[in-house]
């Protein structure tokens, strides 16, 4: 324990001051905001960051969170307040397109701390991880949920040979080393712990959660769910690539004392579903909506989710009225292409005329729908991209019909290791380091054009064409819609 605790600046949050830090959690931030400002007003929470934060301090760990995105720091930054607090571990997400920095940052630890890493990134590519040579602090590439395993290594790197899921690089010797393997009563009880069980997120540790949105409510995050049984080729969480994680769904009874809470606590009236199975699955929104209807949510809270265009499909009349009066708000569709063609290539498992459909019954319901969308698949050719541009435009014509609105959230495709249209794009050719040169692409004019301003966030790409269209003509398109929404912007609920 160091002498003299070090003074934690206000972007270190849930640390208790008067102890020695365990374990800091840092979120990259999405670029390296010392050479470009962060011009979006508001980032998702790092709301897995909390769950692990939250379950080690309850083991008695004293932990904090470092959100670099949410607070705009440049990477030079980030590891002067890492190494300034001093903690025994700093604790990394990685992601493909902000890995860079992350190196970055693991580079500049100061020897006397321990890295452990986790993530999408970590889980499809250990081995690059393990040998990176920036990473040489790390001693723990964590697979998979987290929760249970970080709180272990907190008790002593001793811990990590009788883990699962843990793998690590000798330092002296050069080799990759790996936790126990158990049987897979076991290891579930390790990499898929109970979600019920989980202790609600202290929100201490999400520093822009629960935030005072622009209507005048607090709103909040929530998480219903754990994996996804969906197979979209541009996803790293498809189940086929992802065998070993177990789907899991918090029960109705769990996800309302949680909401209860935090309107006790913090006067939340608006919550948002993050996960991709709250309106995902018929199993889960019927017996749901029983239990909101039985508590009157409809009268305390609005609430949006992201849900999935063939389920909704499916579901009569009925059940869309019984969302509305249990508070539904919004609707996060998936839409990504107003191509048939391209949807099959992408195993949506929709057509662009039911896209069309549920849209316009969420809409009649004034319930508004938020449509993300997908240019520049593979495959994807000019008349694709017309048939997208003209399936957004109907969306909106529908909006300027019905009660609800729809906003369009469009995005140059870049590929995820791990997912299974990487695995495609490497046996057609293409090389994975050239893949995996992410870069930020400013379409803001350096913060100039004020209509992309919200463009900002996830604005990547690999600069190599994989459609039809050359990029600069997709970026025009990406541009487009983004200036078209900003100036309907107005009247729609953001």
């Amino acid at each position: 324990m160091p002498d003299r605790l070090p003074l934690l600046p206000d972007v270190i949050a849930g640390a208790d001051p008067t102890r020695a830090l365990d374990l800091l959690l840092v979120n990259t931030p999405l670029r390296d905001y010392a050479l470009r400002p962060r011009l979006t007003d508001y980032t998702l929470p790092v709301i897995g960051m909390g769950y692990i934060a939250t379950y080690a301090a309850q083991a008695g760990y004293n932990v904090a969170v470092l959100d670099a995105e949410a607070h705009g720091l440049g990477v030079d930054t980030t590891i002067q307040i890492a190494n300034a607090a001093r903690p025994r571990w700093v604790g990394m997400n990685l992601l493909a397109p902000t890995y860079d920095m992350a190196a970055r940052i693991a580079a500049g630890l100061d020897h006397g701390i321990d890295l452990m890493v986790g993530g999408h990134h970590a889980k499809a590519t250990p081995d690059t991880v393990l040998n990176d040579p920036r990473m040489s602090r790390l001693a723990a590439l964590v697979i998979g949920e987290a929760e249970t395993r970080v709180t272990a290594l907190l008790g002593g790197l001793g811990r990590r040979s009788q883990l699962p899921g843990v793998r690590w690089r000798d330092r002296l010797l050069g080799t990759t080393a790996e936790g126990i393997e158990l049987d897979s009563a076991r290891r579930r009880e390790w990499l898929s712990p109970d979600i019920n069980g989980l202790p609600f997120v202290d929100r201490r540790y999400l520093p822009q959660d629960p935030y005072l949105a622009g209507d005048g409510r607090r709103e909040a995050n929530m998480v219903g769910a754990r994996g996804c049984p969906y197979e979209c080729t541009f996803c790293g969480a498809a189940a086929s690539v992802n065998p070993d994680v177990t789907i899991r769904t918090r029960t109705a009874d769990n996800i309302l004392t949680e909401m209860h809470q935090v309107a006790a606590e913090h006067g939340v009236t608006a919550l948002r579903f993050v996960d991709d199975l709250f309106l995902g699955a018929r199993r889960i929104i019927h017996p749901m909506m029983d239990a909101f209807t039985a508590d009157r949510v409809g009268e305390r809270w609005v609430w949006d989710a992201t849900g999935r265009i063939n389920v909704l499909h499916r579901e009569p009349d009925s059940m869309l009225d019984t969302l509305v009066s249990a508070g539904m708000r919004e609707v996060a569709l998936g839409i990504e292409s107003g191509s048939d063609r391209v949807l099959a290539a992408m195993d949506k498992r929709i057509t662009a005329d039911m896209t069309l459909s549920v849209a316009e019954r969420l809409m009649t319901r004034g319930v508004s729908v938020k449509g993300y969308f997908i240019l520049g698949y593979p495959g994807e050719e000019p008349e694709d991209l017309a048939a997208t541009l003209a399936h957004v435009h109907k969306l909106w014509d529908l909006s300027d019909r019905l009660p609800g609105g729809f906003r369009a959230s469009a995005f140059e495709f870049r590929p995820y290791p791990g997912s299974p249209i990487w695995n495609t794009l490497v046996a057609e050719g293409h090389e994975p380091d050239a893949m995996s040169r992410y870069a930020d692409v400013d379409l803001t004019a350096q913060g100039a054009d004020e209509a992309m301003r919200q463009r900002d966030e996830f604005a990547f790409s690999v600069g190599i064409q994989f459609a039809g269209t050359p990029l600069p003509e997709l970026r025009t398109a990406l541009a487009r819609i983004a200036r078209e929404q900003h100036q309907r912007g107005a009247g729609v609920a953001a």
